[in-house]
């Protein structure tokens, strides 16, 4: 990929609009203007009345691998914490302006799908993986919280599983996905991924534009994702773990790869 292509590509196909997470070199992670080019793009669809299908994918074989962490803010710990907070904020808002646009999301998932690429695949009204995707969040392993991606997550696959995922922060295969209710359904391959996207598709495509928005709403309507106070604290969370020492640690051992101090 050149330094000068975008870090998220949109290909309109009639009613269906293919975004795809383009930063192949780093797993796609969010960074490199990827968040700011899909808040964009998410404040487009609202008022997209031709559009009525979202299917987002990665490029080069990984989903998203979540967060860059080489992009973590530097500076004085203040200047960090209130960096942080700010960039918590609005990965929270926009887990919830995805998951509320009235088109229906699928997430069609290869390779890595981690942390903030997780709460991808969970914000999404429909997901599919090909049978080598993994998923997990590592965020204690790196001295940080899975505080954005909480509420989808548990949504998404229940309270224990989640509990476990974000405790535990282990990696988990398409098949444990696929018993969890994390993805709908395993493809063998990526030939086998497109096949589930396409037949999902045509069957949306059967059903009546607004009425799939105003059951949008009325799903979203059974409860809200958590109390209203969470994704403040959440945020805050995340900020305090970002500027701590365990975080230093943390992503200096990730880059480095190797353990932890803690896990030593």
């Amino acid at each position: 990929m050149s330094g000068t292509e975008p870090p998220v590509l949109v290909r309109r196909e009639g009613p269906v609009v293919h975004v795809t997470l383009n930063r192949p070199a780093r797993r796609n992670a969010i960074g490199g203007g990827m968040g700011e080019a899909l808040d964009e793009l998410i404040a487009g669809l609202r008022g997209d009345s031709q559009a009525r299908i979202v299917v987002l994918r990665g490029a080069g074989g990984h989903f998203c691998a979540g967060l860059d962490l080489t992009e973590m803010a530097q500076g004085t710990p203040e200047e960090r914490l209130a960096a942080q907070l700010a960039r918590n904020r609005r990965i929270g808002a926009r887990f919830q302006e995805l998951s509320e646009l009235p088109q229906v999301v699928i997430a069609a998932i290869e390779g890595a799908a981690h942390a903030g690429g997780l709460g991808f695949v969970c914000c999404a009204d429909i997901a599919f993986a090909s049978a080598e995707a993994r998923f997990s969040a590592p965020e204690t392993r790196r001295g940080l919280v899975a505080a954005q991606i909480l509420p989808w997550v548990a949504r998404r696959i229940g309270r224990p599983n989640a509990t476990r995922m974000v405790l535990e922060a282990n990696v988990v295969d398409s098949a444990t996905a696929l018993r969890w209710g994390l993805v709908h359904e395993v493809g063998a391959d990526r030939a086998g991924l497109d096949a589930l996207v396409a037949q999902s598709v045509a069957l949306i495509l059967e059903g009546a534009p607004g009425a799939l928005a105003e059951t949008k709403g009325l799903l979203a309507a059974l409860g809200p994702l958590a109390p209203e106070s969470y994704a403040e604290m959440g945020a805050e969370a995340f900020a305090r773990t970002g500027s701590s020492p365990e975080a230093a640690e943390g992503i200096a051992a990730f880059k480095e790869k190797r353990k932890p101090s803690w896990a030593a």
